[in-house]
C-alpha cells in the first residue's frame, strides 16, 4: 500500500483526532485518565551492549533512571535489533519491517570492500518516502511527533528541512538532529549531545503537553568516539571491576551522562502531569561494540549475529496496565513497536507487508504473541564483524548461514545453536543435529524470497591479499585500516 493511500484509509475509517477516545477494548477499564490517548516516548541507545544497565544486572554500570523504567514496568530479556548495525536497525523500528524488506540492511552508507569475496547489494541510500514511519502511522489518529537526536536514516548528515529522507519528510512535526562527536571534541562540553538531546525533547514536551504526541529520542551513547568529563571517567576508573573487559570506564561515564538526561526528561513527563498518559520505552538500535567492551556472556557484538551483536537491553513502563517489576522471556524484535504502538493507538489499517507483532498481549499479561520465528539478514562486510551472514532464532534454536560459505559450497556454510543450553554460542551442533540444521536452513532462505531480500553475488574484482581492507583508499600499511575477522 502507498503511503498517500494509506494515510487516506485512515483518516476515512474514522480514526481521527475527534475519535481518539474510541479506544481498543483490552485498554477499557485500564485508563486512569480516560479523557486522553496514551502518548509514546521512544528512548534509544546507541550501541549499547545487553549488559550494560544496572536492571541487567550490571555492578559497575550506573543507570538509576533507566532501572527504574524496568522497576515501574517490564523488562523483556530476549529482546532483539532488527539488525546488528544503526540504520537498518532505525528503520525497521520505525516502519515495522524487517531491514532485508526494505533493502536497507547496513549502515549508511556502508564498508564498500571492494576486494573481498563477495559483493554486497547495492542498497537504497535512505529510508524511502514510500515507507510510513510510527510518527506518519500515528499522526492521523491527532499525533505530533518529535525526533530528536540521532537520525541516520539520510544519504547524508547534512539536514536539511524538506529534504527527501530528512526526519521532517517522515511524519514528524518537531525535528532536532544531532550528529556524533569529532574525535577531536571537547569531552567536558557534551560532545555526545546528551544534555542537549534532553533539552530539546522538554522544549517539545512544554510545547505539546496538551496534545498525543510521539517522542522519539534518539542517544548518541554509548558510539565511538567514546569520551566524558574526566571526572566522571576517574569516579568509573577508581571502582571495582574497572579492569575487567566486560567493563569501560568511559563508557560507564557516558552511560551515566546519558541516564541523568533520562531522569530530567522523566521529571518533566511528572511536572507537565504526564507520567500517567505516557508509555515509556528504553531500546538500544544494536549490541555494543566487543573490541571495547566485551558482551558476556554473549558472543560477539555490533555487526555481527551473534546474540552480541542482536541481543539488546528493553525496558518499558504502562502506568495502569503492566505490572511493576516484570520479566518476559518471550523473543521479541524493535519491528514489534509500529503495529503495537498502533494497537494502542486504535489504530487498525495497517500496510499489509508490516513484520513485527503487536506485543499488547505481552504487556498487559492477556496471552502470547502468534510468532514463531524471527530472522535476520546482514548481506555486508563491516571493519568490525566477522563475516556476511544471516540467522533465523526459532524456539530454542538459532541458525546462523555464512553467506561466504554457503555461495561457493565450502564446508560448514552454516552454524546451530541452542541458546537455552549454550547462550554464549559456544558449541555448534550443527554436525549433531543435521535434520535440524537443515529445516532451519531452508527456513531462512525461503524467509529472504518471501520479502524480496538482496542477495550477494560474486566480487570479479576479489583479490585475497587485500580481500580484508574495508576501503580503496586506505593505506595498507596501515593495521588499523584492515577489517579483522574474529
Amino acid at each position: 500500500m502507498e503511503r498517500r493511500e494509506f494515510l487516506k484509509q485512515v483518516t476515512q475509517i474514522g480514526i481521527g483526532a475527534a475519535a481518539i477516545t474510541a479506544l481498543p477494548s483490552f485498554l477499557k477499564g485500564m485508563r486512569l485518565n480516560t479523557d486522553r490517548p496514551w502518548n509514546f516516548v521512544f528512548i534509544l541507545a546507541d550501541d549499547m551492549g545487553w549488559n550494560q544497565t544496572g536492571y541487567g544486572g550490571s555492578d559497575f554500570y550506573e543507570t538509576p533512571n533507566i532501572d527504574s523504567i524496568a522497576r515501574s514496568g517490564m523488562i523483556f530479556t530476549q529482546a532483539y535489533a532488527p539488525a546488528p548495525t544503526c540504520s537498518p536497525s532505525r528503520a525497521g523500528i520505525l516502519t515495522g519491517k524487517y531491514p532485508a524488506r526494505l533493502h536497507l540492511t547496513e549502515y549508511i552508507p556502508g564498508d564498500p570492500y571492494p576486494w573481498a569475496k563477495l559483493r554486497a547489494p547495492k542498497m537504497v541510500d535512505f529510508l524511502p518516502l514510500e515507507e510510513i514511519t510510527i510518527a506518519e502511522m500515528l499522526k492521523p489518529a491527532g499525533y505530533v511527533s518529535a525526533m530528536v537526536g540521532k537520525w541516520h536514516l539520510s544519504k547524508d548528515k547534512k539536514y536539511k528541512l524538506g529534504r527527501p529522507g530528512d526526519p521532517d519528510t517522515q511524519g514528524f512535526n518537531f525535528v532536532h538532529p544531532t550528529v556524533k562527536p569529532e574525535d577531536n571534541a571537547n569531552p567536558n562540553k557534551d560532545a555526545h549531545h546528551a544534555i542537549e538531546i534532553t533539552n530539546e525533547a522538554i522544549k517539545f514536551l512544554e510545547k505539546y503537553k496538551d496534545k498525543p504526541f510521539f517522542l522519539y529520542v534518539a542517544h548518541h551513547v554509548v558510539h565511538r568516539p567514546i569520551m566524558e568529563h574526566a571526572d566522571l571517567i576517574y569516579k568509573y576508573q577508581e571502582k571495582k571491576g574497572s579492569d575487567e573487559l566486560i567493563n569501560n570506564p568511559i563508557m560507564g561515564a557516558m552511560i551515566e551522562r546519558m541516564d541523568t538526561e533520562i531522569g530530567r526528561l522523566l521529571k518533566k513527563l511528572d511536572e507537565l502531569n504526564l507520567t500517567q498518559n505516557t508509555i515509556v520505552v528504553f531500546f538500544s538500535d544494536n549490541g555494543g561494540y566487543n573490541k571495547l567492551q566485551a558482551q558476556d556472556p554473549l558472543r560477539g557484538g555490533k555487526s555481527m549475529l551473534y546474540e552480541g551483536g542482536i541481543r539488546v537491553p528493553f525496558a518499558i513502563r504502562w502506568p495502569g496496565v503492566i505490572k511493576p517489576n516484570t520479566v518476559n522471556s518471550t523473543p521479541v524484535c524493535g519491528i514489534d513497536f509500529f503495529p503495537t504502538f498502533a494497537e494502542i493507538a486504535g489504530i487498525k489499517n495497517l500496510p499489509k507487508d508490516v513484520d513485527g507483532v503487536s506485543l499488547v498481549p505481552l504487556l498487559n499479561q492477556t496471552g502470547d504473541i502468534n510468532r514463531n520465528d524471527l530472522f535476520w539478514h546482514y548481506p555486508h562486510y563491516h571493519r568490525f564483524g566477522y563475516m556476511p551472514s544471516g540467522a533465523v532464532r526459532e524456539g530454542r534454536y538459532k541458525l546462523i548461514e555464512w553467506y561466504e560459505r554457503s555461495f561457493f559450497n565450502e564446508d560448514h556454510p552454516v552454524s546451530l545453536f541452542d541458546l537455552e543450553s549454550d547462550l554464549g554460542e559456544k558449541n555448534d551442533i550443527a554436525d549433531q543435529m543435521p535434520e535440524k540444521a537443515k529445516e532451519l536452513w531452508e527456513k531462512l532462505k525461503q524467509w529472504r524470497k518471501g520479502v524480496g531480500a538482496q542477495e550477494m553475488t560474486k566480487n570479479p574484482n576479489f583479490d585475497p591479499k587485500k580481500a580484508l581492507f574495508w576501503n580503496d583508499k586506505v593505506n595498507p600499511n596501515d593495521p588499523k585500516a584492515i577489517g579483522q575477522y574474529y
